[in-house]
């Protein structure tokens, strides 16, 4: 059991937050909203670095579905998330954001952004708002774990301890570590006896054998308006319309993120994992054949499939790297083909290439309030809990509303120790 050592603040709460993202600004939010003294420290020169880079391709704050289909979202722990959204779901960080005087707008997806699609005025009203509340920021604050109850940091004038009568864990997961998210926290929780499930890629690339031929002229390009498909072993089915990129390793991109964890699932049991490319939806296989066994005259296969339906460059690439010359001037096995192309994942890119990561603390071992039953005091929240979910604008709204809850709980918590909940 982790024992907290409490500083000489009397009967007055004071908590660390560690971890500058959304989910460690929002418990900070709560509990500095109020009254009590909060300490925020990130090892990194500033917050909301990853948040940041997030709003990069514009600012997807949440989705507006229906709430079911919503939490659908978030697959197996669909149970675990949905008294986080309760507490705190999409229409309630959209009223949020609002208030923060960040306007925003339903995109024809359904997606939520700020009218300006960008993160940064979001992030600077909400510190602004943070720093009035009386939030202290105390930054390049690299966590070391505790010392007889203490907490450890790593700071540019050597080691600190620090003493808080509760804590909340917002540290991330394991991806793009250069933003703040290094997974650094798992063997300091593991060596507690606290269970983590090992961190995984989790809306990541996939890495596919092409050709160097295939590789050196189509890396980089965008396959649009393609459909793909996936069963695995235990009967999941996957099936979607929308678009990838091809990279010089592989694949990337919306549709392969949307089925990531199905895939890395796959691999991890049977070593690969096989997906099937519809280059034309929306056109059958024979109406396919009757075009292409049109006579071409002296065009050359190639130049046939652009002229009768459209097919060129990194689509006609795939039909090369995936057929042997003869198929390929067949034109029904071509057109087979073009329905249910093959391609072959071999395993998952590197977790510091994936948008997020899977794996994390057990909720097992956590209360309702995200505290640690083991580590009385000692809360988590954000993507350092065991539960992943595609873009969108799902992993931010469950980050949001994990710090909610965890704020809202060291509150109750605070209560239920005796100490005020005013720093004055």
């Amino acid at each position: 059991m982790i024992s907290l050592t409490v500083g000489n603040q009397g009967n007055h709460g004071t908590v660390a937050i560690i971890g500058g993202g959304p989910a460690g600004l929002m418990a900070a939010e709560v509990l500095s909203q109020a009254g009590v003294k909060v300490d925020l420290y990130d090892a990194m020169p500033s917050v909301g670095r990853k948040f940041l880079m997030a709003g990069k391709g514009g600012m997807n704050i949440t989705h507006s579905e229906p709430f079911d289909k919503f939490l659908s979202r978030y697959g197996s722990r669909q149970s675990s998330i949905k008294p986080m959204l309760d507490t705190f779901g999409p229409e309630a960080l959209r009223a949020w954001v609002q208030g923060l005087g960040i306007a925003t707008f339903i995109g024809s997806s359904g997606k939520v952004f700020p009218v300006d699609m960008k993160a940064a005025p979001l992030l600077r009203a909400w510190l602004h708002r943070l720093r009035a509340n009386g939030v202290n920021f105390y930054m390049r604050h690299q966590w070391l774990g505790w010392d007889d109850g203490m907490l450890r940091f790593l700071t540019p004038e050597g080691e600190k301890k620090v003493s808080a009568d509760a804590v909340v864990l917002a540290l991330g997961g394991g991806s793009w570590a250069r933003l703040g998210s290094t997974g650094a926290w798992v063997p300091l929780l593991a060596r507690r006896g606290i269970s983590v499930e090992p961190l995984q890629p989790s809306n990541c690339g996939f890495d596919v054998a092409w050709s160097e031929f295939f590789r050196s002229r189509f890396a980089g390009q965008p396959l649009k308006s393609v459909q793909a498909s996936f069963s695995n072993s235990t009967g999941a089915e996957f099936c979607q319309l929308g678009e990838l990129v091809v990279t010089a390793d592989g694949v990337e991109g919306s549709l392969i993120y949307k089925m990531s964890a199905l895939l890395r699932e796959q691999i991890a049991a049977s070593g690969t994992a096989l997906i099937y490319l519809d280059l034309a939806p929306g056109r059958d296989k024979q109406f396919l054949i009757d075009r292409i066994s049109q006579p071409r005259g002296k065009h050359s296969m190639a130049n046939h499939l652009r002229k009768r339906i459209g097919i060129d460059s990194v689509k006609a690439g795939l039909l090369r790297e995936a057929l042997s010359k003869e198929d390929f001037d067949d034109p029904v096995r071509l057109c087979e083909t073009i329905k249910a192309l093959p391609v072959k994942l071999l395993a998952a890119r590197p977790i510091d290439e994936a948008i997020s990561s899977a794996g994390g603390v057990n909720f097992e071992v956590l209360d309702e309030r995200l505290m640690i039953r083991s580590a009385p005091g000692v809360f988590c929240a954000g993507e350092m809990l065991d539960w992943e979910a595609p873009t969108g604008g799902y992993l931010l709204t469950a980050c949001f509303a994990g710090g909610r809850v965890a704020g809202e709980g060291v509150l109750a918590w605070l209560r239920s120790e005796g100490k005020s909940l005013s720093a004055s």
